[in-house]
């Protein structure tokens, strides 16, 4: 008896030994198309209490931007932590496990030092991407649909998740459905809800375990088509939703820099093939992705709630993030993958129960930032290759920090630089030899808004020259994957 009792007493002592000393978990809530409109970041007229609540309590990132602004490509970059090439990470149709195979990506990295990987709803864009470095993945359709849909059949478990039955006869017969819907449904039945009933399921199941976890919750509601359940809808009143006062090209905006709303016009009905979208449209549309925002910051709010619940919320670090921004009728576009603040700039916060901080940081900061960040948050050492990213701890540590004086940005025709002051992209013959087409800048001191491009005005030819300079200079591999010579780096550049 005095036997058992002493392997008993060991056997609870080296438990909790172990849970102790257990490395934290992480938590990725990787949000699609969601821009950094939310109430913690001062829109006021968006309802996201959950979304506030872990930004009171964590670091937000007011000054955050995705590498490349199309979903496929932003993913790989900030899961690998390079940034996207010229023949590499180029569009939504990146695949990781064909175009860098070779690289070390975060949940390889954690799953090579005893994490537990999981790989919940959109995390890479294709569901069958770098497969093996997951121990599970899980898509709602994917695998507990009752019509059979194949795993690798990434399209239909993704987003056109409607509800209604004459929407889904018309995506049915025509391939398509409208932009919007009105889902009179539970929360639990849409795409989002059955992922996050998965992730509480999961909490669940890895709260014992030995092993610390890296769970993932990848939501797509705030994607096109935008549908949630009617109660969110109901909180937003339509009368009251504006529209972007830069609803325009900017002044002087090159006819490259403009794009043409092709994911709208092609993927959904009801969609004009040119010119403005009716008023009333694009206020239905702006209503639907706001409600959407408000859907997926409740199912946050019950996914953290579980975190609390089961006992190990003290241990497990929170990242929420966005692959890219949207834009909402902002310089007459409706997307991503432009050269815009609104297609690039995405809500980061990260939340360390460790070391709690309840203050904003406004320095500049980019994806690819993440993956050195979790390294140091747990003590781990980096892969072979080559990080881009600069550890964002220091920020964590403390909110004032000051992390880099530039992000680097890929979009669909050229390359930008964003500083504190400025944003300026150039756009390059992408197909040929990366000869100049055209250019634009932004001073965001006096046009936050992006409405008039100064790149000609010789007020700021010294700017333009020297981000130019800074671009081609130190991004030179990334534009042209050979070694140029003849640009100068200023000695300090202009920010």
């Amino acid at each position: 008896m005095r036997l058992n009792f002493s392997i008993l007493l060991f056997f609870i002592l080296t438990l909790s030994y172990s849970q102790v000393n257990k490395k934290p978990n992480i938590l990725l809530l990787y949000m699609d198309d969601l821009r950094p409109e939310l109430n913690s970041y001062g829109s006021k007229h968006i309802y996201s209490p959950n979304i506030d609540k872990l930004a009171e309590k964590g670091v937000q990132f007011n000054e955050a931007y995705a590498n490349v602004a199309v979903c496929g490509a932003s993913r790989a970059s900030m899961l690998t932590g390079i940034y996207p090439g010229i023949d590499y990470f180029i569009d939504y149709k990146t695949r990781v496990d064909i175009e860098k195979n070779d690289i070390v990506t975060i949940p390889k990295l954690l799953k090579n030092n005893g994490y537990t990987t999981i790989s919940n709803g959109k995390i890479y864009h294709f569901l069958d991407d770098k497969w093996d470095d997951w121990d599970e993945v899980w898509r709602p359709y994917a695998f507990d649909n009752p019509e059979g849909i194949e795993p690798i059949d990434w399209w239909q478990s993704l987003w056109k998740d409607y509800q209604t039955t004459e929407n889904k006869e018309l995506e049915k017969i025509t391939g398509k459905g409208p932009a919007f819907e009105i889902a009179n449904v539970k929360d639990s039945v849409l795409i989002d809800g059955l992922l996050t009933n998965k992730v509480i399921r999961d909490i669940k199941r890895l709260k014992n375990k030995s092993s610390p976890f890296f769970l993932t919750a990848g939501f797509i509601s705030n994607h096109l088509p935008f549908i949630a359940p009617k109660r969110f809808w109901d909180i937003y009143d339509y009368d009251s939703i504006k529209l972007p006062l830069n609803d325009s090209p900017p002044i002087n905006a090159p006819n490259i820099s403009i794009s043409y709303n092709a994911e709208l016009i092609y993927g959904y009905l009801g969609i004009p093939k040119k010119g403005d979208l009716p008023l009333d449209l694009s206020k239905k549309l702006t209503h639907g992705y706001y409600a959407t925002v408000s859907y997926v910051d409740h199912l946050i709010g019950k996914i953290i709630n579980t975190l609390d619940e089961e006992g190990i919320a003290n241990n497990t670090i929170i990242v929420f993030v966005s692959d890219h921004g949207f834009n909402l009728k902002e310089h007459s576009q409706w997307g991503k993958y432009t050269s815009h603040r609104t297609s690039g700039k995405v809500p980061l916060i990260i939340y360390d129960p460790r070391n709690p901080s309840k203050i904003n940081s406004n320095s500049l900061v980019e994806l690819v930032d993440i993956y050195p960040t979790l390294l140091e948050l747990l003590d781990l050492d980096k892969p072979k290759h080559k990080l881009d990213g600069k550890s964002l701890v220091n920020i964590l540590r403390n909110p004032y920090h000051e992390n880099k004086s530039h992000v680097f940005m890929k979009n669909a025709k050229g390359y930008s630089i964003k500083t504190a002051n400025y944003s300026y992209t150039e756009y390059l013959n992408l197909k040929g030899n990366r000869q100049f087409i055209d250019n634009m800048l932004f001073d965001h001191k006096n046009d936050s808004n992006e409405t008039v491009n100064l790149s000609n005005e010789v007020k700021y030819k010294s700017v333009v020259d020297s981000l130019s300079n800074l671009l081609h200079k130190k991004y030179q591999f990334n534009i042209y994957a050979v070694s140029y010579t003849h640009l100068t780096l200023p000695t300090t550049p202009y920010v």
